[in-house]
């Protein structure tokens, strides 16, 4: 199991002497710089060569990502396909609390421990091996420490949602799932930190091990409580919970006992509670930029509940939203695999190797975008055939094709270039990027399209399109202007802030 899960951050061997006698960071530049060498002066094969050779390790982390992704997402299919034969009411009140505990714990949740991706990933690069541990124990801290009010606001919600017109009965419903999620809420916080801790050493296997016992577990586990038991749809949030702690235990036993886990496994201390500051200084910013993008798609839902149509425009925007999320699993795994790369690099002080990780990343992404918008639009007569065998759904659905398509294109990019944003450590700029796309120029936009031009659930698409296309334009000029030496010295004085840099073993 070791030997299947070696780091991918690879020494690049013949590439000159090093002195014994410099410091570690000269040594590391010295032995760093393969990639400018060989732009500069060496053959286009040589080059060529270390392309694919980047193309190899993003596509190695990548793939399990994805599949990760996917066992996640089939998950929360199943759990939908369970509670929605108990009927309408158990079904609406399931999904409003799937709503609102996303927007208000998971989502905060996902991206608190965003944070560990920059930290993590530069302290690896770094050799500080000690310090992947110690970063973990404080996300571990600080995510527990939010779940609590976040539990707390989840148990009035069967008393908030009917003062906001919504139906006694479903609010009931609502507030009986989101009370029996609680208890997973906590271990999610968990595994959120684990999987980071994980991902930052290229060490995907076990993330897939674990979501694929999950959901083995998930299945049969989901069908006794809710049929067996007789606990409705809260039988299937209990069950979430449950499997929530059993990958928090799969992810503990595999870094406990693993040997690929053996440089950076360290018993907790106290030194855990102290610098929460300065993890919350990437913590927040990274929850911003993932939450104002994922509450600008739950309020087109929302925006959809007052138009003349509201069923028919509802239905069709959720089945969109949910071929975007099914497509986008891609750019979220290369997306990952980018963001581990290049903070991985520029924690061992290789701004040239991080600026090919960004170059390799965005080239191969640009062309799986293109092609899957291709494939999305050839098959646009199928895809709401897919969700419903409605005729006037399946026919709104195949006219939002075209603007699903162009949504996969920004989307893609998007899902690389805040990977790469990730990795570098400017998650603040990428939370101003999202303010400034999704609430001054898509929502808006959105208003305008959908009200005033009367173009309804189409005219919200194309706000969110716009939003889009404005986030991929401000993170492309961002990255294309970021001084990667300067991201790597930054790299270095984040990782040994408070100590002196010290050799690996």
């Amino acid at each position: 199991m070791g030997s299947s899960e070696a780091p991918l951050l690879l020494a690049h061997p013949g590439e000159g002497k090093e002195d014994p006698g410099a410091d570690v960071g000269d040594r590391r530049r010295l032995r760093c710089c393969w990639w400018w060498r060989r732009c500069g002066g060496a053959s286009s094969e040589g080059w060529w060569a270390e392309v694919t050779a980047e193309a190899g390790r993003l596509a190695a982390l990548a793939a399990p990502m994805i599949a990760v992704a996917l066992l996640q997402l089939m998950m929360q299919l199943i759990s939908t396909i369970m509670v929605g034969h108990l009927g309408e009411v158990p079904l609406a009140g399931a999904a409003i609390a799937n709503s609102l505990t996303n927007v208000s714990g998971f989502s905060v949740l996902m991206g608190l421990a965003s944070g560990l991706e920059t930290i993590c990933g530069q302290a690896f690069g770094a050799e500080q091996y000690h310090k992947v541990a110690l970063y973990t124990y404080r996300s571990i801290i600080v995510l527990l420490i939010a779940s609590v009010p976040m539990a707390i606001t989840w148990v009035f919600i069967p008393d908030v949602l009917p003062l906001i017109g919504q139906d006694p009965q479903i609010a009931s419903e609502a507030g009986r799932y989101a009370l029996w999620l609680i208890p997973g809420l906590f271990a999610f916080s968990v595994a959120q930190c684990l999987s980071k801790f994980l991902q930052s050493q290229s060490l995907i296997f076990p993330m897939v091990l674990s979501s694929f016992t999950t959901l083995a577990v998930f299945i049969p586990l989901c069908w006794f409580m809710v049929y067996k038991v007789g606990m409705g749809n809260a039988g299937a949030a209990f069950a979430v919970s449950i499997c929530d702690w059993v990958e928090v235990t799969v992810l503990g036993l595999y870094i406990k006992f693993s040997p690929s886990c053996e440089k950076t496994r360290a018993p907790f201390t106290w030194e855990a509670f102290r610098g929460i500051g300065n993890f919350m200084r990437l913590a927040v910013p990274s929850a911003l930029m993932i939450c104002l993008e994922w509450w600008s798609y739950e309020l087109l839902v929302l925006l959809c509940g007052v138009l003349p149509n509201a069923a028919l425009e509802t239905s069709v925007l959720s089945i969109c939203i949910s071929t975007v999320v099914l497509v986008y699993n891609l750019p979220y795994g290369i997306g990952t695999a980018a963001s581990v790369r290049v903070s991985n690099e520029l924690g061992a002080g290789n701004p040239d190797g991080a600026r090919l990780v960004v170059v390799v990343a965005l080239s191969i992404i640009i062309c799986t975008a293109v092609l899957l918008s291709i494939t999305l639009l050839s098959f646009r007569h199928f895809v709401g055939i897919a969700f419903s065998n409605e005729e006037e759904v399946v026919n709104h659905v195949t006219r939002m094709v075209p603007l699903l398509s162009i949504s996969v294109l920004t989307d893609n990019l998007q899902g690389v270039l805040s990977g790469i944003s990730r990795g570098c450590g400017w998650q603040h700029l990428g939370a101003y990027v999202n303010l400034g796309a999704f609430y001054l120029i898509g929502i808006p936009v959105g208003l305008v399209a959908g009200f005033a031009l009367h173009l309804g659930g189409a005219g919200f698409w194309i706000g969110m399109i716009a939003g889009g296309a404005t986030q991929v334009t401000l993170l492309s000029v961002i990255t294309a202007m970021t001084n990667w030496q300067k991201m790597a010295d930054k790299a270095r004085d984040r990782v040994y802030e408070g100590s002196l840099p010290t050799q690996a073993d």
